[in-house]
């Protein structure tokens, strides 16, 4: 188990991501998975409210929805760990802090919960004065609707203004850093935020670990996007160096007998700074390799040829 930042809280070293839920798993695939991945070890589930008002006909919010429907078939809400988010959503847009306590309620409402146990601001809100919007996360705190509040995709320096505010005011301090890396996308992370939450003590949840899928290995031709529910998202990482990163990968992984995502997350569970990987299943049959990563273990020589080959990129 590892511990997430200066809290109490205690996760195996995979996060579920909740993305899939009510977009390429409906209801049904979503609780088998859920099952699947508790029974495997796992704890800890990251959705955000907005998901997934992106894709066709849905509104935002399904993805909570169907975690709390879960929670409440199986009456183990207290021994699971979720995560959402706010700011995105389509009625509640944004960190205003009448927004931040309505958007609050709602993700409550969908959870079936009386708490979130990591709320994070999703994207920062450059309009609303952050001193304001962290206000109302202290708020949610006191009033014990939130355990712990983290941050996700903001700069260095915004964490750095977030973090002198909270010691200034006395409010809550951040517990978690969710930013976008993984073998393909390593620059900015490591650059700007890996130094702020390791100064910090901020437990690290890379989202797209596997690039949108990319990294599973299972796209190697630009054909392969075709038809694909994430072609869009990966689509980005698609570039000759990339795949470079995957055969790396594939040879890494038939020396373990592994899969190739394994070996991604293991790598990304190498750095010192990542508590967690983020990772989504759409089947049930995808978990066992994700579920795999805490307990693989890479050698010197290994973990040195993907950081030289993601390097290049």
């Amino acid at each position: 188990m590892a511990a997430i930042g200066n809290s109490n809280l205690d996760i195996f070293p995979l996060a579920l991501g909740g993305n899939t839920f009510g977009w390429t798993s409906d209801e049904t695939s979503s609780f088998e998975i859920l099952d699947a991945f508790t029974a495997g070890g796992g704890n800890f589930i990251d959705t955000a409210d907005s998901y997934s008002a992106f894709a066709d006909g849905n509104s935002g919010g399904e993805s909570e929805t169907i975690i709390g429907n879960w929670t409440s078939a199986r009456g183990n809400r207290d021994d699971v760990v979720i995560a959402t988010k706010v700011s995105q959503h389509p009625e509640f847009k944004g960190l205003a802090p009448n927004n931040i306590a309505a958007a609050a309620e709602a993700s409550l409402k969908r959870l079936q919960s009386d708490h979130i146990d990591v709320y994070y601001a999703h994207y920062d809100d450059d309009k609303t004065p952050l001193v304001e919007s962290l206000a109302a996360f202290d708020q949610l705190v006191k009033d014990g609707k939130v355990r712990y509040v983290a941050i996700s995709n903001y700069s260095a320096d915004r964490i750095r203004e977030w973090l002198s505010l909270s010691e200034e005011n006395g409010f809550a301090k951040p517990i978690a850093l969710q930013p976008h890396y993984n073998l393909v996308t390593r620059a900015d992370y490591e650059a700007e935020l890996a130094p702020v939450a390791t100064d910090n003590n901020l437990g690290v949840f890379p989202y797209f670990a596997l690039a949108a899928g990319f990294l599973t290995g299972k796209y190697r031709t630009r054909e392969d996007l075709e038809g694909q529910a994430r072609k869009r998202l990966a689509t980005g990482y698609f570039t000759d160096k990339g795949l470079d990163v995957v055969t790396a990968l594939s040879d890494i992984a038939d020396a373990h007998d592994a899969e190739i995502s394994t070996v991604a997350l293991a790598w990304l569970l190498e750095q010192p700074s990542v508590t967690a990987p983020i990772a989504s299943a759409s089947k049930i049959a995808q978990l066992p390799a994700l579920l795999a990563a805490p307990g693989l273990k890479l050698s010197a020589d290994e973990l040195t040829r993907l950081t030289d080959v993601s390097g290049r990129i």
